[in-house]
């Protein structure tokens, strides 16, 4: 599968990674561990099996053009994974100009192969993942950890393809 994601500046980066790390040592299966080198907070715009050159082309071109993007996180989502664990996310707060670039990337890959119907236009939930898939026990004690979630304003700065099967990005901007 290949994405397109949009990056955090670097307060704002710092800022969930500071967040990944409470919820790490409060206990929780957060991301705050993870050895990729590619990893880092980020919010997925697109995902589909895979994009031509054009078409990156194309996206690079259009965030070049609409970076940087304020934004907001505020409260905390829960989304269904595997049996009966959930993965714990930051809700984005869903601007209108990010709607707007995120109807606009996917207009760009409008014939892309495979698209991930859960990030379709009138679909997706904008989010920035804060956990690994846990039990239901530990959502919970995620949200103990976390107590009342203050929300978060920064800026996305940067976007970047993710190709899953080679696990390499390739900046965008």
């Amino acid at each position: 599968m290949r994405t397109i994601e949009l990056t955090c500046d670097p307060a704002l980066d710092r800022a969930v990674r500071t967040v990944w790390r409470q919820l790490a040592d409060g206990g929780v299966d957060s991301l705050a561990d993870n050895p990729h080198p590619t990893h880092r907070p980020h919010l997925t715009l697109a995902v589909c099996a895979a994009i031509t050159p054009e078409q990156q082309a194309a996206v690079a071109e259009l965030l070049s053009g609409a970076l940087p993007l304020a934004v907001r996180f505020t409260g905390l989502l829960s989304f269904g994974a595997r049996s009966r664990r959930r993965v714990l996310a930051w809700g984005v707060v869903p601007a209108p100009e990010l709607i707007d670039l995120h109807r606009a990337v996917w207009r760009l890959l409008a014939d892309a192969p495979e698209p991930d119907p859960r990030y379709l236009p009138g679909r997706w939930m904008p989010h920035l993942g804060l956990t690994r898939r846990v039990e239901p026990a530990g959502l919970a004690l995620a949200h103990d950890v976390l107590g009342r979630h203050p929300d978060l304003t920064g800026t996305f700065d940067a976007a970047r393809t993710f190709d899953s099967l080679a696990r390499t990005t390739t900046a965008l901007t």
